[in-house]
């Protein structure tokens, strides 16, 4: 039995109509992910990015040394919107990065573990505690990036914390760096170059548009031809290099990089909240709890 519910989130997730929506996932047995790759198969729906499945709050913090040899970027997550725009949360955040650029940390565990640089005596997670406990709100460190580079380390942050950007750039200045930041931060390449995606990802990819074009009505052979020829088209939304550039489409980066002799090498891009759930809450029943 298939749930008004699933159809729903079906609904949200591709676009597409009620209707194509109950009928796949009554073919697939409910399973949302079969009955996402089917819609895209009939041309109903675009590939569900994970960014579509954004819903938490916290903030995305960037930090970069003075000599933009070394960067980073963090996502500490917190319970609501109000604590991520309070200025001790904020501060601490500010800190993690800094502790982040200075002590090399290999993983969130290590960071954790380490003695703070700005509050003696105290590991880094013994000061979250003490916030968390301050501020009255779970808070929790998810994951961070840093690059240090031959070149320069670019960053950069988008809506406030919503989004950050680290690039790593052996060749190019400050302004293409800012350029290059900008552009991830707007276009979410998920890779570098076509070297870079995983042969599993393109075949996938390849069999859809095959059963697009076989969907079309087209014969085997045809269809064989339209994959080769559309595929360009994949590349130019996920790999770095393949987009066309924001400030001017009819460039695409790796031309851009060419004419201002720029290499990238390497790129983070971090959104907040990117992959979690967002706790549902009845304000009603909130607001009762307190009163209570």
């Amino acid at each position: 039995m298939i749930t008004a519910e699933q159809v729903k989130s079906l609904r949200e997730k591709t676009g597409a109509g009620m209707m194509d929506c109950k009928k796949v996932l009554t073919e697939t047995n409910g399973d949302m992910e079969k009955a996402m790759e089917l819609l895209r198969e009939r041309g109903i729906a675009k590939a569900a990015k994970k960014s579509d499945r954004i819903a938490a709050e916290g903030l995305v913090y960037a930090l970069v040394s003075d000599d933009k040899k070394v960067g980073a970027v963090v996502e500490v997550n917190a319970e609501t919107d109000f604590v991520a725009k309070n200025q001790e949360f904020r501060d601490f955040v500010a800190d993690v990065a800094k502790q982040i650029l200075e002590k090399n940390p290999a993983d969130v565990a290590e960071l954790l573990a380490q003695e703070s640089i700005v509050v003696t005596g105290k590991t880094v997670n013994e000061v979250l505690t003490d916030k968390i406990a301050t501020i009255g709100e779970n808070m929790s460190i998810r994951r961070f990036v840093r690059y240090e580079s031959t070149g320069i380390v670019g960053s950069y942050i988008h809506g406030d914390g919503k989004i950050g950007v680290l690039v790593d750039m052996p060749k190019g200045d400050e302004t293409l760096a800012k350029d290059i930041c900008m552009q991830i931060a707007a276009a979410r390449p998920e890779y570098l170059s076509e070297q870079d995606v995983p042969a599993d990802v393109l075949e996938k990819e390849m069999e859809i548009l095959k059963a697009q074009a076989m969907n079309e009505g087209k014969p085997a052979e045809i269809a064989e031809k339209m994959v080769k020829g559309r595929i360009g088209k994949f590349y130019g939304e996920i790999c770095l290099l393949d987009q066309a550039f924001v400030k001017n489409p009819d460039v695409k980066v790796k031309d851009l990089l060419a004419q201002e002799n720029g290499e990238v090498v390497r790129f983070a891009r971090i959104e907040k909240g990117e992959g979690l759930e967002k706790r549902e809450e009845n304000f009603a029943e909130e607001v009762m709890k307190q009163m209570k």
